[in-house]
């Protein structure tokens, strides 16, 4: 008679490979999301008026009442906050120091992006456009760097 002592549970290093591929994985989407928003938020700066009764307005008025494209752009945006908020997630639970830093850094640099964003929309302002578009580069260098940082060691 023998007795099997086998265990359900992964491996430490497993575990551990499977929450850093987690990480990239959310890394890439939220990567590919900001190239994507990063073209919306491009063609909407040099080909859409937003019209003088939705200046001051909010998100809702943005997507509801805004041109398509506008609409489209506020919708991503809040798709990417999401994904933001997973990969900045899926970091701590992977307990990867710099992947957490990097994933927090991401997170704000959209936040201040969207407010620049709702400014812009508001007033017009260039300055708000270009706070939009450097914060929007910050948070594409935060996620590249999660996929270069934890990439696979036998690559």
């Amino acid at each position: 008679m023998s007795l099997r002592a086998e265990s359900s549970a992964r491996p430490a290093s497993t575990t551990a490979t499977a929450s850093l591929a987690r990480v990239r994985r959310g890394s890439l989407a939220a990567l590919v999301l900001l190239v994507v928003q990063y073209g919306f938020g491009m063609y909407i700066n040099l080909y859409v008026t937003v019209p003088r009764g939705d200046h001051g307005s909010g998100l809702g008025s943005a997507i509801a009442n805004g041109p398509a494209m506008l609409s489209s752009h506020a919708v991503l945006g809040l798709l990417l906050a999401l994904a933001a908020i997973g990969v900045l997630v899926q970091a701590v639970m992977a307990r990867r120091r710099g992947a957490i830093v990097s994933s927090a850094l991401g997170l704000l640099a959209l936040a201040f992006a969207s407010v620049a964003g709702a400014s812009f929309t508001s007033s017009g302002d260039a300055a708000d456009s270009m706070g939009m578009a450097v914060m929007t580069g910050v948070a594409l260098l935060c996620y590249a760097v999660n996929l270069y940082a934890l990439r696979p060691v036998d690559q």
